[in-house]
């Protein structure tokens, strides 16, 4: 129509992603072609749990356990704002109930129980759920007799929300992956970024063989809090997967491309 004004054409949101390692700016489906890495520095991006059962497991292999697990308010807890409302916020921001995921599934046709920790809800921290589930796949994978998989990508440990309830998890999972050991189970943990707290002080750092990803943040108290709390300054990078496998904490750094495979390796290799 004469007269009229073109409307102007923006680009369109979430085209593009920032890195934070090495601030290029991301065409968004390229890094997602790359499991979602940065193709300038390799930097591994937050991948939803959703999305690490996609990329570890065969395709629609993938039998989800105990999903009707839902997490309660038992102290009333309220900071800024009641745990049962923040509960409410976290499931509707995520789609999930709590912030694990487990379940049995099949990788390059080996069958394995799988769990895995999502950092979106509530920083993938440790309550009654999460501890719950995992120490049920631990369980199930002693029954069955089947390699157990944790994929940990938790930065807030135990969550204070819950009080002794949720730091009960550490010991709780842990005596339940003794008696997996104990029955001759094949534990692999895979750690990503973060993983931080109760979650590195017990069950992610008790693999068989432990991997982790390229630059992935491991430990219990972050540089910060330790500066604040004995006032110890400590070695640059301390906490990265690279200066845990220098030192002898875990057993491999493996790139998310490779991890599918390596994880089928190990399993033959362990089982023969």
């Amino acid at each position: 129509m004469a007269g009229a004004r073109m409307a102007k054409r923006g680009v369109p949101e979430g085209l593009w992603i920032r890195c934070p390692q090495c601030k290029a700016t991301v065409f968004r489906k390229e890094a997602a072609a790359r499991f979602n890495v940065c193709p300038e520095c390799n930097h591994h991006f937050y991948l939803p749990a959703r999305e690490r059962i996609k990329q570890l497991l065969d395709e629609e292999s993938f039998e989800e356990w105990f999903a009707d697990l839902r997490p309660k308010d038992p102290l009333q807890f309220n900071d800024r704002v009641l745990y049962s409302e923040r509960l409410k916020a976290e499931q509707a921001k995520t789609g999930m109930p709590d912030a694990a995921v487990v379940g049995r599934g099949y990788i390059r046709g080996r069958p394995v129980v799988f769990s895995v920790t999502d950092f979106a809800f509530m920083a993938g921290s440790m309550g009654s759920v999460v501890g719950e589930k995992l120490t049920r796949a631990a369980e199930e994978a002693t029954r069955l007799m089947l390699p157990l998989i944790i994929v940990s990508g938790s930065g807030g440990g135990a969550r204070m929300q819950e009080g002794i309830l949720s730091l009960m998890q550490m010991a709780k999972i842990s005596a339940a992956l003794a008696r997996y050991d104990q029955a001759g189970g094949l534990y692999i943990s895979i750690l990503t970024n973060p993983t931080m707290g109760g979650v590195a002080a017990s069950f992610a750092l008790q693999g068989d063989l432990t991997l982790a990803e390229p630059g992935a943040l491991i430990g219990f108290a972050g540089k910060r809090t330790i500066w604040n709390t004995v006032r110890l300054e400590l070695p640059e990078g301390f906490q990265t997967s690279e200066f845990l496998l220098k030192h002898g904490f875990i057993d491999r750094i493996v790139h998310r491309k490779d991890l599918r495979t390596e994880v089928a390796r190990i399993i033959d290799y362990c089982e023969h």
